[in-house]
Formats: structure tokens, sequence, C-alpha cells
């Protein structure tokens, strides 16, 4: 029989530093023994009763403050090491548990957008309080990340914003809807808001702003019911001259588009980053199970088509952390960050991991169609990413947009 390479926890990924390897082991630890089973538990709750005050999310979000991983814990740290250590970490969390991976990591984006904006002072102020991106609206989804509209339809118009904000001396007022697809904006205390300022010309300008989401005014709708990532709630954020200091400002309207594709740029990495956890848990639990499963008299590991498919899941977890990794470096590491790559990988890492868990629920036959096994749950997790910060066909279409070199026409 051929020798049997035990790989570590992250594949063929170069060395960790010894820092990075106690991140890995506490987040790994902390994925399985909390995230996993609470993820369980989760998944089984309405939407209402997840986000309750007897939830077990609340105990689960509490002990992953403790881990130390917040921007402002980490300011210190140099930027590659910063992003290595927060990916390192997260692909342990969403192997764990995609839905509460994930919102850990939109709890953080608050404060990550202030570190972006160079906004320390924001950083401050939302360091250790849940937060939420709030982007999306009800009649413009990933279109608000086509902030010149060149993406737009030959004749076609985006309409009026359902969200806008104007200018008021030392104040911002907003005014609006954010669409019912704001991760964790049921239960965020702080909103990262992107939304359009009022513009007499006609024009639709765009701010971004730290908004606390216990101001007067804010209010919000009913968590979402939906197919996967159940564990991270979403809905919608009302605005009803809700009042900001100008201070809580990350982006005005002369910052706001290269501001918008900075910020998706490096949300889409960690998204991205996110599927490689999903995809990876869906491998190991088909790749356990083969040996265990037996048919034809023997563990379906032995057979060609069980093996086929286990070397096809294996590479496409290999190669999707190896494209996050990479455009994590390169953006970290350059003088402006390459859109085209993060997107390039947001959109392989997500199509990878829903290949990878509906192969490995091939793998787990009539089983892996039930609640007693846990590939039903990761292919619903994995089919929601397709769509999550921007429907992957949209990104295509801006990152290739990206492509269009003028020097050349």
């Amino acid at each position: 029989m051929n020798k049997y390479i035990d790989l570590p926890l992250t594949g063929l990924e170069e060395p960790l530093s010894e820092t990075e390897q106690y991140v890995q082991q506490t987040a790994h630890r902390f994925a399985e023994e909390v995230l996993r089973p609470t993820g369980v538990l989760l998944d089984k709750m309405s939407a209402e009763a997840a986000i309750a005050e007897d939830s077990p999310l609340w105990g689960a979000l509490a002990k992953a403050a403790e881990l130390g991983l917040s921007p402002k814990a980490l300011l210190e740290v140099e930027h590659l090491e910063r992003e290595r250590i927060l990916l390192i970490a997260a692909e342990e969390l969403a192997w764990g548990e995609a839905g509460l991976g994930g919102m850990v990591l939109v709890s953080q984006m608050p404060a990550l957008f202030s570190l972006l904006a160079g906004n320390l002072e924001m950083l401050d102020y939302c360091d250790g309080k849940l937060g939420c991106w709030g982007i999306t609206e009800p009649d413009h989804g990933s279109d608000m990340l086509d902030v010149n509209a060149s993406l737009a339809a030959a004749g076609g118009n985006y309409g009026r914003p359902n969200c806008v904000a104007r200018f008021a001396g030392d104040k911002i007022i907003i005014n609006g809807q954010k669409s019912a697809w704001v991760s964790g904006g049921i239960t965020a205390e702080v909103c990262a808001l992107y939304c359009h300022i009022e513009d007499e010309k006609g024009k639709r300008p765009g701010i971004s702003v730290i908004v606390p989401l216990t101001a007067a005014g804010v209010s919000r709708g009913k968590p979402l019911e939906k197919l996967g990532l159940r564990g991270l709630n979403q809905g919608e954020l009302y605005f009803d001259n809700v009042e900001v200091p100008i201070s809580h400002l990350l982006a005005g309207p002369e910052s706001y588009a290269a501001f918008v594709d900075q910020t998706l740029a490096s949300a889409n990495v960690h998204v991205a980053n996110t599927a490689v956890g999903v995809a990876r848990a869906a491998y190991e639990y088909a790749h356990k199970y083969a040996h265990e499963r037996k048919q034809g008299g023997q563990p379906i590991i032995h057979h060609q088509s069980v093996k086929l498919r286990l070397f096809h899941m294996f590479r496409k977890v290999e190669a999707s952390r190896a494209l996050v990794r990479r455009a994590a470096t390169y953006n970290a590491t350059a003088k402006s960050s390459a859109l085209q790559g993060s997107i390039a990988a947001k959109i392989t890492a997500t199509q990878n991991a829903y290949e990878v868990a509906s192969e490995g629920l091939q793998i787990f036959g009539g089983n892996g169609l039930t609640k007693e096994y846990p590939m039903e749950k990761l292919l619903r997790d994995a089919r929601s990413m397709l769509i999550a910060d921007g429907c992957n066909e949209m990104l295509a279409i801006k990152a290739g947009n990206l492509l269009i070199n003028p020097d050349l026409l």
C-alpha cells in the first residue's frame, strides 16, 4: 500500500511561524469545541430564536472575543503578518461553523474599515462592539458595488437610492433603508454604513460613515429566514433622520468610489477564506466517512470513483487557499490593492466550496441528505456564499472591467 502523508491543518501551506501556529491551534480548538456544536443548535432554530437572549449565540460570541483577534488588538503587528494571522484564524472558525465564523468576521468590519480609512478614532470607537456592514439596498443589491454605474446595461438606470445622507454643519443626517441582507444587522451595535448623498445636480456620490445603531431614529426588521449560514443573522436597517457626528466619516464623496473598491478587495478575500474553511470541512468529513462506510464488501475509499472524487475535492481546497493567500499577500504589500485578484479569489473559493460540498454529499449517499450528518448543512452554507458580498456573476463583470487597459485601445 502507498504511504499515507498526513498533512497539517492547512495542507500545503508554507511553514507557519510560532505565533501563527499558536493562533491556528487556538482557533481550531475553539471552532471544534464551541462553534461546531453551537452552529448545529442555531441551524435548527428559527431566525428569531437564534438571536433571543437565551440563545447559545451569545455565549459563543463572548468566547470568540477572548481570542484577541480584533483589528485594534493586532494594530501593532506588521500589515502582512496581521493579514496572515486573521486568515489563518478565520479559516479555522469557518471550518468549525461558517455562519458563526462569518458572524465573528462581520462584527469586526466597522473596526476593520475604520483602519482601512486611517480613522483611528473610529477604530477605538468600534473596538469591542458587535458590528455590521450596511451597503446593499432593497432595489440595489450588488449594484451598490458599482459606484460609477459602469456595468449598467446600455440605456439602464439604477434609479433612486433607498438610503441617502446629507451634510448639516458638523453632522450627517441619514434617511432610508438597507436591505434584509445586512449580515449581523439585527444584533450589531455599530454599522459601517455605505450610502449615497443628496445631490442637487442629480449625481450619485456616496459616503461611508460609522453609525451607532443605538442612535435615535434607527430601527430594524425581523431576522431573515434563509437557506444557509443560519448562525449569521441578516435583516433590514431603517434610518429616520439619524444624526451622526461628522467625525464618524470614513470616506467622503471625493474618495468614496476608491474606498468601496478598497473595502471590497478586503471583504472578498475574507469571504473567500471562509469558503476555504467550508470546503475543507466538507472534504475532511467525506474523507473520514469513506474509510468507515463499506459497500461491495470493502470501505468505499477503495472504490475508484470515490478516490477520484476525493482527490478533486482535495485539489480544489488547496487551489482555493493558495489563491486566497496569494491575493491577500499582494494586496497587503502593493501600493494599491488589486481588486480583480480579490474577486478572483472570492469566485474561485466559493465555487469550489459548493462543488466540494456537493461531491462530499454524494460520497455520503443517502445519509448525506439527512440532518443526522453534516453534509446537507455544508452544502447549504456553501451555496449561500455564491451570492454573499456581491453575487459572483456581477463580481466577474466588475473584475473583467478592471482588465481593460486604456493604453492598448
